[in-house]
């Protein structure tokens, strides 16, 4: 009697402990719409320097998150966690609306606006210092002696990449990831299969697998907390660590389905990290930061172009 009891309750325990994974990695039905984490910066419209206004400590907080702002070396360290629009915030944000194809006018226009809130990935546009997302190849500018930008892609600081003798590169799923899910981002590593030199499988053992992919809610121990809904909906890094997070809490589907995001659409811009790609300022390029509901996207040239380059193909 006691050996069934035991049983009953293994089993029963076994059940809960694999349900919460399981629901993770689910494609799901279009959740209830929540504020996006972003929503905050819709009040702040039309602030410029030298306002005071609630919340534009939060919106510095963002910017420095994705790469735009960095008041630690700055003489302006004082006003990092206050609501002062200083000098270094409009350069920030000056910064921002040139990567987005903005008119630089340092200014939260309606047009800036709606492209800091609208859902993105959580890897910064900006990172160790470089000016802008376009940071890819450059070549000598006829007339000056200055350099002129030809591309849109860019790279992680240092080029990170894979070894040369490293083309075949394996991917693995976190326990409870559905079927539906391992499938989507099985065909976007096809996809950058055929457009590279690289080949990928799917490893039998986690653990050994080169490149990680797993779903994860809010604060999930990487140092890189999501936000909920509507916020930053992937993230992964760079050559070679392999990490690639979902948003579990975002809704998530096979195919253009309004209301939700495309689990192949974000396998393809976060396997580009993986390879070593950052963002680019090319809003068609699978690697452009922000992927948006309802749509599913490509490879893009300048996405094909920026591994050629990086791997020197």
């Amino acid at each position: 009697m006691a050996t069934q009891v035991f049983q009953l309750c293994l089993c029963i325990f076994l059940f809960f402990l694999v349900l919460p994974l399981s629901s993770h990695a689910n494609p799901s039905e279009p959740k209830a719409e929540k504020p996006s984490p972003f929503e905050f910066i819709n009040h702040l419209q039309g602030c410029h320097k030298g306002q005071k206004a609630k919340d534009l400590h939060k919106l510095k907080t963002y910017l420095e998150h994705f790469g735009y702002l960095n008041y630690l070396h700055s003489r302006n360290q004082t006003h990092a966690n206050d609501d002062d629009f200083d000098d270094l915030l409009e350069s920030a944000i000056k910064t921002y609306q040139l990567n987005y194809h903005l008119k630089a006018t340092g200014t939260l226009d309606a047009q800036t606006v709606s492209k800091m809130t609208a859902p993105r990935c959580g890897v910064p546009d900006i990172i160790a210092g470089t000016s802008s997302m376009r940071a890819g190849k450059k070549r000598p500018h006829h007339s000056h002696n200055t350099l002129h930008i030809v591309s849109h892609y860019s790279f992680f600081q240092g080029n990170l990449r894979w070894p040369s003798s490293q083309t075949h590169l394996t991917y693995g799923f976190l326990l409870g990831t559905t079927p539906q899910a391992i499938s989507a981002v099985t065909r976007a590593f096809n996809q950058w299969a055929s457009a590279t030199h690289f080949t990928f499988s799917q490893a039998q053992v986690y653990a050994n697998a080169n490149m990680k992919i797993s779903f994860h809610r809010r604060d999930h121990g990487d140092g890189h907390p999501f936000e909920g809904p509507g916020g930053t909906l992937a993230h992964a890094w760079a050559p070679r660590d392999g990490r690639f997070h979902y948003d579990s809490e975002e809704s998530w589907s096979v195919g253009a389905v309004r209301g939700s995001y495309d689990l192949e659409t974000v396998a393809l811009h976060e396997i580009g990290h993986l390879l070593g790609l950052d963002h680019s300022s090319v809003q068609n390029a699978i690697t452009f930061p922000t992927i948006f509901s309802g749509v599913t996207k490509g490879l893009h040239g300048d996405d094909i172009q920026g591994i050629k380059v990086l791997y020197n193909v």
